[in-house]
């Protein structure tokens, strides 16, 4: 199921570099739920949530290569395009605000996404199986929305750690992702 999704996809992103306007409504159809809940949670303000998704899916519709699918699903990649661009837009808004405020909740049921569902829940079950000092580094990094910088100010921890914790949090995920072993056996070690 996952695969034939996966196909279609890449099948209307063919047809939307084409130029084809019925590929292009049904990427939006079968997506843009997911990207407007994902900017409206982090921005708390359903008119700048639909600003986002349309920029996104603009740059969709002028760029489809811009997705490379070897990297993962393509509603993964919108999830986290829509993700980047409302911290974005709440930065500009309210540039001597905390970004600490926007909470992105682990838990979220965002609904009618099946395979997002499953993929969440897959990677809260390994979230939960890192070192806790990797594991509290990604949280704050995706679901709350800060920058490496501020989780070392919030933690104490060193800049350099701060990013060391992610990335190997990120490299034993992707490899978990793709049936490798757990990530006991794919991180050795950490610096601290």
């Amino acid at each position: 199921m996952v695969a034939a999704k996966a196909a279609e996809d890449a099948a209307l992103l063919a047809l939307v570099g084409q130029g084809d306007q019925q590929a292009m409504a049904s990427l939006f159809d079968r997506y843009s739920g997911i990207v407007y809940s994902v900017a409206l949670r982090v921005l708390k303000d359903t008119g700048q949530a639909e600003d986002v998704m349309q920029e996104i899916f603009i740059q969709v519709w002028k760029k489809p290569s811009a997705f490379v699918s070897g990297r993962g699903s393509l509603g993964a990649w919108l999830v986290v395009v829509a993700r980047n661009r409302a911290i974005d837009s709440l930065r500009r808004r309210r540039p001597t605000d905390s970004v600490d405020d926007v909470v992105l909740a682990a838990s979220t049921d965002l609904g009618a996404e099946a395979e997002r569902n499953h993929l969440m829940e897959k990677v809260r079950a390994f979230l939960h199986q890192l070192p806790p000092e990797q594991q509290k580094s990604v949280e704050l990094a995706y679901f709350e929305g800060l920058s490496h910088s501020e989780i070392a100010e919030k933690t104490g921890d060193p800049l350099g750690t701060v990013k060391t914790r992610i990335r190997l949090a990120l490299i034993s995920l992707r490899k978990a992702m793709h049936g490798s072993p757990s990530p006991g056996q794919t991180v050795q070690g950490e610096a601290s």
